[in-house]
């Protein structure tokens, strides 16, 4: 079974590479075919990561003790609901997590504006693709879930295995990463569609209003989660208050405060016709600082209850994060 994910997780990223380029170019030269190849593509890759979710948490709650990530976060008395918290209670769970909800956003917003913006789509499907493909080969190459314990060239296994973090252990920590996750991830659709305006010179403002109710949604998403958060920071971790200032806590609030400040403004745009170039920064600011949160959590520059390990991985988001900050403030200049 470990196989089958592994490589649906490697076929995604194959996919998303192909559907990258197919939309660009589809663009570029209005080819319909190229573009709804891209399309095709991107509910693929949400049937492939579908499947790669599906093999880890049968994992987790069959208790498959020949994976590493298995036996690191689960063990036998835990409840069911833990073994499925434990998705995203690890790094590599996670990032599969990450990339199956951003592939899962990818698919319905190519789907609902299948007939609208058609001139936009393919670049913002391509931004969209970007993030997906970065965060697939962290999945595939560098932080895979799906490796096997190995004595020597043997595969091996363990009677138990040493579950999840105590701390972790509490319900709310069964809802408050999807939540906050499902804010992190969610800002890259108005991201792509910023993206997408700036690419192809886009001077209506047709595409806000396609993205106002999404914003608003992923905002609230975020909201829950932060508060969910700042509850069992407050249960469990004794720390006296809702809130102590924690590092990645602190991350997860500026985008946060950001992306409020973009529903405000998106207002005054489609009302008056002011402050675009504001809010395009805003929403690139916001998705950027996303992202930031993302990588503090996984470098281990800080030290945090939420952070994860000392890992490698953190100098693939680094570079990402760079590329994203470049391309964003050369697309926004260049287009002033």
């Amino acid at each position: 079974m470990e196989n089958l994910g592994a490589v649906s997780i490697l076929i995604a990223f194959c996919l998303s590479l192909y559907a990258l380029i197919a939309s660009v170019v589809g663009g570029r030269q209005r080819n319909p075919w190229l573009v709804a190849s891209a399309e095709r593509s991107v509910y693929s890759i949400f049937g492939l990561l579908t499947i790669g979710a599906a093999v880890l948490i049968s994992a987790l709650l069959g208790g498959d003790f020949r994976l590493v990530y298995v036996a690191s976060h689960t063990n036998r008395e835990m409840p069911a609901l833990y073994k499925i918290a434990a998705w995203w209670g690890g790094q590599e769970g996670s990032l599969l997590f990450w990339s199956w909800l951003l592939s899962a956003y990818a698919a319905l917003v190519v789907y609902a504006n299948r007939r609208r913006h058609r001139a936009m789509m393919p670049y913002v499907t391509a931004a969209l693709l970007v993030t997906q493909a970065f965060f697939l080969i962290l999945n595939a190459f560098v932080a895979s879930p799906f490796r096997l314990l190995a004595v020597g060239r043997e595969v091996t296994s363990v009677a138990d295995g040493q579950g999840l973090n105590p701390l972790l252990q509490y319900w709310a920590m069964a809802i408050h990463p999807p939540m906050l996750y499902l804010g992190y991830v969610g800002f890259a659709v108005p991201f792509a569609f910023a993206a997408g305006a700036l690419l192809t010179r886009e001077r209506s403002d047709a595409w806000l209003r396609s993205i106002r109710r999404w914003t608003l949604a992923t905002w609230l998403f975020q909201s829950c989660g932060i508060l969910l958060g700042a509850a069992w920071a407050y249960a469990v971790l004794g720390w006296g208050g809702y809130w102590a200032w924690d590092p990645v806590e602190n991350a997860s609030l500026l985008p946060w405060l950001t992306a409020t400040a973009f529903l405000h403004s998106i207002m005054m745009q489609e009302k008056k016709g002011m402050m675009k170039v504001w809010n395009v920064t805003l929403i690139s600011i916001t998705f950027w600082l996303c992202i930031f949160g993302t990588f503090l959590t996984r470098s281990g520059v800080v030290s945090s209850v939420h952070s994860f390990a000392q890992s490698p991985i953190g100098r693939w988001f680094m570079g990402f994060l760079l590329i994203l900050a470049a391309g964003m403030v050369y697309l926004i200049l260049s287009r002033l």
